[in-house]
């Protein structure tokens, strides 16, 4: 099988392909030479070599004439029958054994050529090259059209790490360094494409007014829009970086300028716009964060300004800003404003800044070898400033999800105030991952003892649960809704309770937060057997809480309206009891009750 067709030879002298249907498509007759013993498909099913006496034929598919065409034979005297072919796995050589014992090795290539002597190029096949580097011991490549396109051009670009190369109908592009090959649909545009090469896991092309977005080693477009911003400092892609421990949701993030003025956040998994941002002046830089959580941007009045890509909210963290970079691996930012470095460790709380003075103008933020040092450019002179490595390191350990290295820092560092805004930090995600155990570590740190103890007593709930039924007790019923209490979504925590008909429950954690109104309310729609008792209950807590004025409202609904009057007057209201009184004719005819009402006014 080569190309979709089926090649047959034999002792009939002929060589016949055959469609996938059965049909002849062409027939090549040899009737003066020996019968044919032996046949061999490329890998790439777009050349087949057949051997014979003293003679190999080959056979290739041209994919723009769509059509088999045959080749000049390779006449090899005294060879006699030729009764073994084969062909190397990258296509560049076949190896021939013959009747008599002789293996002889010849080299398939169609043409060769060498891209400014650092990479041979080795064509040996219409859609399939060998990209070989010269130097150095790294390992080639093999370029194929997924598509059996024929490859007219093949570049390499990128500080010699990208591939791109071209059929009349698709874009190939592969990284050299991964062995990671793209083939994607692409109509002729005359070739006035350009690629943008500067991340590392993503091709941006730019043509007329499009954006597209290729991830290596995908065969499809990631992403389409149109912008007419075409500068890498207007662009920011991430895709799936610093993903949290046992996560596999796909995160891959796109913001760009729609115009000067506003920025479009894109969710190119889903391909919806999540966030257009308008400013009020010109932006000349942007990047998000790793997990694409955060968008720093700048204007051209300097301004830096820190946008939340989930609620949407907009801090400005710094002014006069001449550089910005968030530092890899964390979400550190190092920036400049004037003569002062502004590091923010914990860019959470963007009002905390660690600022210090720096001679020249930062140039680069590296990070390597355990340690984080900023550089600056004074004339002829570099210097480093090496940043408090720990503080960077949590925020690491955090998006790890790696809490005890995390809680291990934190406690290095002792009570402050920087300290209690990792810590508040620290316990937001450890509640969004549901480990419980650090989050009440966590609010110890910040003297939070009220959660603390709430979150000690849910986890001892979620052990008896566990040593009843196994498992490891986060599947309770009693702690989803007591999670969904902590953060205040007191309607998740009540339908939990109802679906395990638990109305009680769900009462007592009304009445546990004072709720009452919702507590009656629910009590009133489930026809609740013990409603009086729970209104009582409710009215005397308004009195023993001194809330003699919601008291006197209850009262009066239920029509008790001497009750009410004397509640009114003792809350000190008496315009309340005076337009109770006005709107009730047995109150207005008792002349001691006016009296009273009058006095107080």
């Amino acid at each position: 099988w080569a190309a979709g067709h089926l090649v047959a030879a034999g002792c009939d002298r002929r060589i016949t392909v055959y469609d996938s249907s059965g049909r002849v498509v062409r027939q090549f007759d040899y009737g003066t030479e020996r019968e044919f013993t032996v046949a061999c498909c490329s890998p790439s099913g777009q050349a087949v070599a057949v051997g014979s006496y003293d003679r190999v034929r080959v056979f290739s598919w041209s994919p723009r004439k769509a059509s088999w065409q045959e080749e000049p034979p390779k006449e090899i005297p005294d060879l006699y029958t030729v009764t073994a072919l084969a062909w190397k796995r990258d296509g560049s050589r076949v190896a021939c054994g013959a009747l008599c014992g002789s293996v002889e090795l010849f080299e398939s290539v169609l043409k060769r050529t060498v891209w400014k002597d650092k990479f041979e190029m080795t064509y040996v096949g219409p859609s399939q090259v060998l990209v070989k580097p010269l130097q150095g011991d790294a390992r080639g490549v093999i370029l194929k059209s997924q598509f059996g396109h024929e490859i007219d051009d093949v570049r390499i670009m990128g500080q010699d790490r990208y591939l791109v190369a071209r059929t009349p109908d698709t874009l190939l592009l592969g990284d050299l360094q991964r062995n990671l090959l793209s083939e994607v649909p692409w109509p002729d545009t005359g070739r006035l494409e350009r690629f943008y090469l500067d991340n590392p896991n993503v091709c941006l092309i730019f043509n007329a007014g499009e954006l597209s977005l290729v991830e290596y080693g995908t065969n499809e477009i990631l992403g389409s829009v149109r912008t007419e911003f075409m500068n890498p400092h207007l662009i920011s892609v991430r895709l799936n970086e610093r993903r949290q421990l046992n996560s596999s949701e796909e995160n891959k993030k796109l913001a760009y300028l729609l115009d000067l003025k506003t920025i479009c956040i894109v969710d190119l998994v889903y391909g919806m716009t999540l966030l257009q941002v308008s400013h009020d002046s010109k932006i000349d830089w942007l990047e998000l964060n790793e997990t694409a959580h955060k968008l720093l941007y700048r204007d051209k009045k300097m301004r830096l300004t820190l946008l939340d890509c989930r609620t949407g909210q907009r801090h400005a963290i710094l002014s006069y800003c001449t550089f910005v970079q968030w530092v890899t691996g964390s979400d550190v930012v190092v920036a400049q404003s004037r003569n002062n470095a502004c590091v923010w460790y914990n860019i959470d709380t963007p009002d905390k800044v660690s600022m210090f003075p720096v001679r020249g103008e930062i140039v680069d933020v590296v990070r390597s070898d355990g340690k984080t040092e900023i550089l600056t450019q004074d004339g002829n002179h570099q210097l480093g400033y090496e940043l408090d490595e720990g503080l960077v390191e949590f925020g690491t350990a955090v998006h790890d999800s790696d809490f005890g290295r995390a809680i291990l820092f934190l406690e290095s560092l002792g009570p402050g105030v920087d300290a209690d805004g990792m810590w508040q930090n620290l316990a937001d995600i450890a509640l969004q991952l549901g480990n419980l155990r650090v989050a009440e570590r966590c609010y110890a740190a910040l003297g939070d003892m009220s959660r603390t103890h709430y979150l000690r007593e849910t986890l001892q709930v979620a052990a008896d649960f566990a040593k009843q039924h196994g498992g490891d007790g986060m599947d309770c019923p009693e702690v989803w809704a007591r999670m969904a209490v902590l953060n205040k979504q007191l309607k998740t925590a009540e339908a939990i309770y109802l679906e395990q008909n638990q109305l009680q429950k769900a009462l007592d954690m009304y009445i546990r937060l004072h709720k009452w109104d919702e507590a009656i309310a629910l009590a009133e729609l489930k026809g609740y057997s013990g409603l009086g008792e729970l209104q009582a209950r409710h009215l005397q807590w308004l009195l023993d809480t001194r809330q003699e004025e919601k008291a006197a409202e209850l009262k009066e609904k239920s029509r008790e309206y001497t009750t009410a009057l004397s509640l009114y007057l003792k809350a000190d209201m008496p315009a309340r009891a005076a337009r109770l009184v006005q709107s009730v004719p047995e109150l207005l005819g008792n002349e001691e009750v006016v009296s009273r009402v009058v006095a107080a006014l």
